[in-house]
């Protein structure tokens, strides 16, 4: 205690110096902005940092469900800080009034949450924690990295990774419950937008995903959203923009993810880091109109890092986190009060935010030991020269014994004494309307998507040309069949190998899927269907075109079901081979990995397919067993040369002839029986099956439990590191 006493009161001092009247600047132009709730005149700290208790008054109204706590200034100078405010504004002609949402209440309990791994010294990653959020107002969870924050704001909302385990009680509207669909909204960190649709188009397509019933009533939730995240102007801009505008700015996308969740009408908004890659003005925008949403009745709980002293002064509540530690929950100001109250009063010229986190970022003890032999004008680095870990040890033990933690028993102790209202789910969309609006959403994307559909269109027909030119003029002679069987396997190899092209593409479908499913907008086998019905116009157009370009050019039997046969067996070509990349992209969840395990898988199906070696002549091990089986270059290639060879011959000499099996023995094997190129076909039709249901499994299991091997490797590499 001795050690922690006088780091507190080393720091007290270098506060105080900092902001002695000598050191001050005119308060204009440093200061806070007022307890948020109506435009108020800006609050100047140049009285005092130090800060006289208040006393928390919490009031139940009888006969209804709001709750009103009213914090009663014990000093004149608080008084001074809550005096004074401007009239509102009035409304413009014409503006629309925001349609009020009844919140929810939302408390929680001695919250601790343990994760096997995640920490290096526990598995604790939230311990302790207590808190509630009101309708109407917004409260922040904030803390430096990885001290939980998002963790926690997890475990509120029922989200929690299957591995962790989570103690404590979470009450809604006072009862224990689970929120069920609807009545909330949850924005992850990151999320991932649909560039080449309008904002109103985005939405839109997100109402039909989500809610019940009729068109026509979806749209008004759609212009709804939009209103109240003030993207009016953006409404008719495609999203990632295009080769003659740009896309939206950073700012209106995090807007748009948001909006999102709003066409549900939740009462509760869950969002993880809103200003997450913002700059001071976006950061700015975004809360004002994140506080303007809380007042039309929305309950907020959200995550921050660090915000500006504007952004600082808009809070209703905060959640103070550091290591999964419990520092302090309570209004903004008593926040400011509760830093002073344990020695660490917060000096005029610094962020209130930046000032908590400079006192409890384990991070800054590096700061200090790389300082701790400078010097500058004044002497040493006395601004930074406190022991974070002593300045989190007296926070958390002066927050435990203040009225402020009692305060917040009180509060949640009237929260849960009388159970509100149950949430109710709002409905969800039927399956097949959501397979059909993703599949109309697809297309629509394909048609604008001009970088991974239609130049892939225009490379493949490239490609055949290429070919077809190479081998054109063969003619039908007994030494024209090993040049052809070269053309095919060529034609079908190269053109799968083309396929990986759309990787990226297939990789973006698959993060849409796993923000989507997350939230429970979709689901897997939605997801699939949608995906294959969406595709299947896009690989038969390719087939097509690619199939008459190559099958005139090299000149192929001129016979028209000959021609369909060999039309539908590239087809299903391309859809078995579209499943290969699905299962690896699922896997791999990574475009550069993606790649390159598709390109080695290539490689060694094209050297097992039995064009290089006649494939009874491979090595029974590996080879011949299983890859020769697995590939579907061997059943494609081998359909296509029984569908031009089966039933024609070839003369030899003058009396003599052979059939078109015979002359294919020594270049490549085949089956003589006439119906064996269907068999070839049902095969590759079985295997595009087959790898979409492996699909199926992996989506189940590592999008779902966001894992892929990508992330296995690197917890395996820091496992093997840390021991």
């Amino acid at each position: 205690m001795e050690e922690i006493q006088s780091q507190s009161d080393n720091y007290r001092s270098s506060s105080s110096s900092a902001s002695s009247p000598a050191s001050r600047v005119p308060s204009s132009n440093f200061f806070y902005l007022r307890k948020p709730g109506s435009l108020r005149q800006p609050i100047s700290f140049e009285d005092s940092p130090e800060w006289d208790d208040t006393d928390i008054d919490v009031r139940v109204e009888e006969g209804g469900d709001s709750i009103n706590v009213a914090t009663t200034p014990a000093s004149p100078s608080l008084s001074k800080l809550n005096s004074g405010s401007l009239p509102s504004p009035r409304l413009p002609e014409g503006a629309v009034i925001p349609r009020k949402i009844a919140g929810a209440s939302v408390a929680w309990k001695d919250l601790t949450v343990s994760i096997k791994g995640k920490r290096k010294y526990s598995d604790k990653v939230i311990k302790s924690s207590t808190g509630y959020a009101l309708p109407g107002t917004m409260t922040v969870i904030m803390g430096p990295a990885k001290s939980g924050k998002s963790t926690l704001l997890r475990a509120i909302a029922g989200r929690l990774h299957p591995s962790a385990r989570m103690y404590g009680e979470v009450f809604v509207n006072g009862a224990k419950s689970q929120m069920p669909y609807g009545s909330y909204g949850y924005v992850e960190r990151e999320t991932t937008l649909i560039g080449s649709l309008t904002v109103r188009e985005f939405l839109y397509y997100s109402a039909l995903l989500q809610l019940p019933g009729f068109f026509c009533q979806k749209k008004s939730v759609v212009e709804d959203a939009i209103h109240a995240m003030s993207l009016g102007d953006h409404a008719n801009k495609l999203i990632g923009g295009h080769c003659y505008m740009k896309g939206l700015p950073s700012g209106e996308r995090r807007l748009v993810s948001i909006a999102r969740e709003l066409v549900m009408r939740p009462r509760i908004l869950f969002i993880d880091e809103p200003l997450y890659h913002l700059d001071s003005v976006s950061a700015l925008l975004m809360m004002v109109t994140l506080k303007r949403l809380a007042s039309t009745g929305y309950t907020l709980i959200l995550t921050i890092y660090q915000s500006s002293t504007e952004v600082f002064g808009l809070f209703d509540r905060i959640c103070l986190l550091s290591n999964g530690n419990a520092l302090f929950f309570g209004e903004t100001l008593a926040c400011l009060q509760h830093f002073s109250n344990a020695g660490f009063p917060c000096p005029i010229m610094q962020s209130p935010s930046d000032h908590f986190l400079r006192a409890i970022n384990t991070d800054f003890d590096r700061i200090i030991a790389m300082c701790k032999n400078w010097q500058d004008d004044n002497g040493d680095f006395s601004s930074v020269n406190m022991d974070t870990a002593v300045a989190i040890r007296t926070l958390e033990a002066t927050y435990k014994s203040s009225a402020d933690a009692a305060a917040v028993e009180t509060m949640i102790l009237k929260l849960t004494e009388k159970e509100g209202p149950a949430l109710k789910s709002k409905g969800k969309a039927s399956n097949a309307t959501r397979i059909a609006v993703l599949t109309w959403r697809s297309l629509l994307v394909v048609s604008r998507e001009w970088k991974y559909y239609w130049l892939h269109l225009i490379l493949y027909m490239l490609l055949t040309l290429c070919i077809g030119t190479v081998f054109s003029g063969l003619g039908h002679s007994l030494s024209s069949v090993g040049t052809r069987v070269a053309a095919i396997f060529v034609f079908v190899s190269f053109c799968s190998l083309l396929s990986i092209a759309r990787v990226p593409a297939l990789m973006k479908e698959i993060k849409i899927y796993a923000c989507e499913e997350s939230n429970q907008h979709s689901s897997t086998l939605v997801f699939l269907l949608a995906q294959l019905f969406s595709s299947i116009p896009f690989l038969f157009l390719i087939s097509i075109s690619s199939s008459l370009v190559f099958y005139f050019l090299v000149g192929l039997e001129d016979q028209f079901s000959l021609l369909m046969y060999f039309v539908l067996n590239f087809f299903m070509t391309l859809l078995v081979n579209e499943g290969i990349m699905l299962v690896v992209a699922t896997l791999w969840q990574d475009v550069f990995w993606s790649v390159l395990t598709l390109l080695c898988i290539h490689v060694v199906m094209m050297l097992s397919a039995g064009y290089f070696r006649i494939r009874n002549a491979l090595p029974g091990p590996v080879w011949m067993y299983p890859m020769s089986y697995i590939a579907f270059h061997t059943y494609s290639i081998q359909g296509l040369l029984e569908n031009e060879y089966l039933g024609s011959s070839f003369a030899v000499g003058q009396v003599r002839t052979i059939s078109g099996f015979q002359a294919l023995q020594s270049v490549y094997n085949i089956s003589p029986d006439s119906n064996s190129k269907w068999k070839n076909l049902l095969v590759l039709f079985l295997m595009a099956i087959g790898y979409r249901i492996f699909v199926f499994i992996l989506l189940c299991f590592f999008v779902g439990r966001k894992i892929s091997l990508l992330k296995c490797f690197k917890c395996n590499r820091d496992t093997t590191d840390t021991s």
